[in-house]
């Protein structure tokens, strides 16, 4: 059982509940030394990172605990889960280079720290903290996954096309979900995030000035960031978690492909290290259907990535569609379209896999929007 917030443990610590097993994950320990040492069965009790003062730290040593301390050299903090835009870009008034986001990738492909065990640990401890916490965000929500290439332009009818669609999804009751960086995601997540029409028109004007995240990250995200303060009012206040039921837009970028910075436009952003943990992730949680559009390798990759579990599906399982978008590129340009048909054939996937040209196509090949959870996770 996991204890993620001091009331949770206060509860539990007066409940009189066995407290061997249990996981403290990310809490001030400041205050608790008289309490724990008070209980008889420590033996077994992990505590992940947070604040543990050294008497409460020595207590928990001498009686059997286990112990993850802080990270004080790496520039994230693994216990902390889903970030949101500013956590990623503080300090953007002093350049790109400068951010947390900027320094995490360099850190990450240090080639002094990459075969090092202790940021090895770091860096799994984190992903697996952004997957916990993404798992409770997307709970009982009907998300649909965009694919697409990082190149489109903001000022292109395709960056444009993209974001209408983001927007139409999630006026249905869809979480909008894509690989959270520029292009395309961007386009995607921007439409989600926007609360009508006009917002979605005055964002694209305004994003236009600056096309691209080449040759300046900086002006690139300052930018979004200041549409986004417009259209969404500044960042959600709270838990993270708690905004689940009304999240509109996520996000779902990796610092292996450091040249693609995430895009702003997210209720919540679950960055990750590991690129193969984030890809599963993101394909395994749309589980109203994935939509492709127009892209190069990385989109393939996803294309076929999405393609496998609904190749071995069982005969009478739902399967979310897999809606390709751009006749066009797909079959001619880019030619993935006859291979996904051709291992579709004869198989229950052979009607979930599409092929559209206009976006308007998508929403109805969908499978419908889910309630959302009226109330916060527990």
């Amino acid at each position: 059982m996991e204890i993620e917030t001091l009331d949770e443990l206060d509860d539990h610590l007066d409940s009189g509940a066995p407290v061997r097993g249990l996981r403290l994950q990310d809490l001030d320990l400041t205050g608790y030394e008289a309490r724990l040492a008070a209980r008889r069965d420590l033996t077994g009790l992990v505590v992940l990172g947070g604040t543990v003062p050294l008497g409460v730290g020595e207590l928990l040593l001498r009686r059997g605990a286990i112990v993850f301390p802080g990270v004080a050299d790496a520039p994230v903090d693994p216990w902390r889960g889903l970030y949101l835009p500013g956590d990623l870009y503080a300090g953007l008034e002093h350049g790109y280079a400068a951010t947390p986001d900027a320094r995490a990738y360099h850190w990450s492909v240090d080639a002094r720290l990459r075969s090092d065990a202790y940021c090895t640990l770091v860096r799994a401890i984190h992903d697996d903290s952004v997957t916990d916490e993404l798992d409770e965000f997307v709970a009982r929500r009907s998300v649909v996954g965009i694919m697409g290439g990082h190149a489109l332009q903001r000022d292109s009818s395709a960056y444009a096309a993209a974001a209408l669609l983001g927007h139409t999804l999630a006026e249905a009751g869809h979480l909008v979900a894509t690989g959270g960086g520029p292009g395309a995601m961007e386009a995607a997540n921007l439409g989600a995030l926007c609360r009508s029409r006009p917002d979605v028109d005055d964002a694209l004007g305004r994003l236009a000035g600056v096309p691209g995240f080449r040759p300046d990250v900086t002006s690139w995200a300052q930018v979004a960031l200041s549409v986004r303060a417009d259209v969404a009012g500044g960042e959600p206040v709270g838990p993270t978690e708690t905004l689940g039921p009304s999240a509109r837009s996520l996000g779902i970028p990796t610092w292996f492909y450091g040249h693609e910075p995430p895009n702003v436009f997210c209720d919540a952003i679950a960055k990750y290290f590991s690129n193969a943990i984030r890809e599963e992730g993101l394909l395994a949680r749309s589980n109203a259907g994935v939509v492709v559009l127009e892209g190069a390798a990385g989109t393939v990759q996803e294309v076929f990535q999405a393609v496998t579990p609904l190749f071995y599906a069982p005969e009478d399982a739902v399967l979310p569609p897999l809606v390709l978008v751009g006749r066009r590129h797909w079959t001619d340009r880019v030619p993935v379209w006859p291979a996904v048909r051709a291992l579709a054939a004869g198989r229950p996937m052979e009607q979930a896999v599409h092929l559209v040209d206009a976006l308007e196509e998508v929403a109805p090949l969908l499978l419908p929007s889910a309630p959302t959870a009226p109330t916060p996770l527990p």
